[in-house]
């Protein structure tokens, strides 16, 4: 016989609890059990989500081989939770930010009710089902519809989508590495971006320093053609951006002093090993720098017997001379007192030239014999007499 359910007070409480914990959006998780049916249901688990900004229930059906989601507004799921318990389910748990409750009904149809009364956070993945990635800058800045990211109404002009998204995911990484650093702690701070060209990363570098940190900032953009840094001044000037500046020059001839954190996206070939050599030269805390082509090393390059079948394909002869090139910049970083990472700085699917070297000024001191021993083997084995970052390096003391 199926166990029936008499209306009663414990029921009403319940009810009335899942109705407050919904209305109130307080509600973090309620499962359905104790499944008395024909199908090989196991659970229902009910979680808050967000859909196209709006707050929903989520119920997922747990069977034995698979689950099914269903997705109901407010209303709609508390009215499923009342057709369900008694009928299919006989047990149901609510945990709530205010309360924690248990209701189960037996075979002869009694209702047990326990209540208890918490204070608990609403976790953030409790409704994070589409939950938009962090963003370090909004659409609503200026600068961005002026350099033509959004348009008049500051919505982002879908052909700039992975523009914007490498601006982010930048601003992303740098924001960690002045937290690491501790530059963001600092009152002001100096920035050189060298090769900036129309300066989406320099003004985005600007902004999260000036309107985010709330930082005295002094940032140069450095770009080779004279157009577009006069572009870049003038944008900057209309919009009254202080401390924002733009230089016509290059990496290997400007001459940089007090340099905070060093920029270098795409420089070409040797031009990034000037940039890190700027970078070490003038302390900078933060180098960050995206290299682009590796045409020094590959040249010197003498296989090794045992990666010869390898390498004479062209793609794989590149991509091992763009890791030594990159590996040996990364060590030799480390042997001048920085903590160096190298990633993938953002999906392929968004650009081709997607690796960073980032490389944090340590703290305390480190024993580099090791590291230059390393430095030294890779040459050896590789064939390589000269890295353009090495000799740069080892330049200012030659001539003392």
């Amino acid at each position: 016989m199926p166990t029936i359910v008499a209306v009663s007070a414990e029921l009403d409480a319940f009810y009335q609890l899942l109705d407050n914990a919904v209305s109130a959006q307080q509600l973090i998780k309620l499962v359905l059990s104790k499944y008395q049916g024909t199908e090989p249901l196991k659970q229902i688990q009910v979680k808050p989500v967000v859909l196209k900004g709006q707050w929903q229930l989520s119920f997922v059906y747990k069977y034995q081989t698979n689950d099914v989601t269903r997705n109901l507004l407010p209303a709609a799921a508390c009215e499923e939770v009342r057709q369900l318990l008694g009928t299919q389910f006989f047990a149901v748990n609510l945990f709530s930010s205010q309360a924690e409750a248990q209701l189960s009904v037996s075979k002869k149809g009694k209702v047990l009710y326990q209540l208890k009364k918490v204070q608990t956070q609403i976790p953030e993945t409790a409704v994070s089902h589409n939950r938009q990635k962090q963003r370090f800058l909004t659409l609503q800045r200026p600068y961005l519809q002026a350099l033509g990211v959004t348009d008049a109404k500051q919505q982002l002009i879908p052909a700039m989508s992975r523009k914007w998204k490498q601006i982010n995911k930048f601003i992303e990484i740098f924001a960690s590495a002045l937290q690491e650093t501790g530059l963001s702690q600092q009152q002001q701070v100096h920035v050189a971006d060298f090769g900036s060209g129309k300066a989406y990363l320099t003004f985005a570098v600007h902004d999260y320093l000036t309107n985010t940190l709330q930082l005295d900032a002094k940032v140069t953009g450095v770009e080779l053609r004279q157009h577009l840094v006069e572009l870049c001044n003038s944008t900057a000037s209309s919009l009254e951006l202080a401390g924002l500046h733009f230089e016509q020059g290059d990496v290997k001839h400007f001459k940089a002093r007090g340099i905070n954190v060093m920029i270098a996206l795409h420089a070409c070939d040797t031009a990034t090993d000037y940039a890190i050599h700027m970078g070490i030269a003038t302390g900078a805390d933060i180098i960050m720098c995206s290299p682009c082509c590796h045409k020094q090393i590959r040249p010197q390059m003498t296989l090794p017997a045992v990666l010869a079948p390898m390498l004479i394909h062209g793609i794989h002869l590149g991509q091992e001379a763009e890791m030594l090139t990159d590996s040996l910049r990364a060590l030799l970083l480390q042997a001048h007192g920085y903590d160096t990472k190298v990633f993938e700085f953002i999906s392929l699917e968004h650009t081709s030239k997607n690796k960073m070297i980032l490389a944090t000024k340590r703290k305390t001191p480190r024993d580099n014999s090791a590291i230059l021993q390393q430095i030294a083997d890779i040459k050896q084995f590789y064939g390589v007499k000269e890295h353009c970052l090495e000799t740069l390096l080892q330049a200012p003391a030659a001539h003392e």
